[in-house]
């Protein structure tokens, strides 16, 4: 049963981490074209980053795995038994991790934009006397600034992604509360309990305690450790 709850709270970890990262890379990119796609015809890539990140901002995660999974096609690749999941759970981890992608991205996005907001603009004009072309200057002058910048929000951000990855409970027995779900489903046939054909399933007390005592200490190390990370960063970002 420990061995089956640790890979569930590998999963969630591996799930969070990739959500942040793809949404990091997306979001960037969104974030890019809302700020400097103003004008001319490269201005329809600020308004269609405008609506994607509204959209998926002001709408609630669970809703977009659901609609992940009954329209999002899986490919072939994850349609294997892979990391001890069944095929069937490898296509949902797939579509709720493409869920979370496309919903972290959009509130990246606005953290990432408020970080290049705070770059000055004179930024630019240095990096074209130094020779650098729009698209170096932001590659490697304002965003590594930018992202200096937002380093204590977006560990906060990493914190609500491992929260949120406990909604794909609902899909399968994947991550940490799901798999927590199923093994409180079957109590009496792991803690030895038989209470005869008529009370089968019956769930005990001590069960529910210890099982979701041991998910909630865990989501509370996981996060409270990066909160504290976060503590760090902003108490060195305030000036002497």
């Amino acid at each position: 049963v420990f061995l089956y709850l640790l890979r569930g709270i590998a999963f969630t970890c591996i799930i969070s981490v990739l959500g942040v990262i793809l949404g990091l890379i997306l979001g960037s990119l969104l974030a890019l074209a809302r700020t400097y796609c103003k004008k001319g015809p490269a201005r329809i890539l600020g308004w269609l980053s405008a609506a994607y990140i509204e959209l998926f901002r002001n709408t609630p995660y669970l809703l977009w795995i659901f609609v992940c999974v009954v329209f999002c096609p899986c490919p072939a690749f994850f349609a294997h038994k892979m990391f001890g999941l069944t095929s069937v759970e490898m296509k949902l981890l797939f579509k709720a991790a493409l869920a979370l992608i496309l919903f972290n991205s959009s509130v990246i996005a606005e953290i990432v934009r408020g970080g290049l907001n705070g770059v000055a603009k004179g930024q630019f004009e240095a990096g074209y006397a130094q020779g650098f072309n729009t698209a170096e200057v932001l590659l490697y002058i304002v965003l590594p600034q930018a992202y200096r910048n937002i380093v204590p929000t977006l560990l906060s951000q990493v914190i609500t992604t491992i929260k949120d990855s406990s909604y794909m409970a609902s899909l399968a027995a994947i991550e940490l509360m799901a798999r927590v779900k199923l093994i409180i489903s079957k109590a009496n046939k792991y803690n030895g309990t038989w209470l005869g054909p008529m009370n089968r399933g019956t769930i005990h007390v001590s069960d529910v305690f210890v099982l979701f005592g041991l998910a909630f200490l865990t989501y509370f190390i996981i996060n409270f450790s990066l909160s504290l990370v976060v503590r760090r960063l902003k108490k060195k970002r305030k000036p002497a």
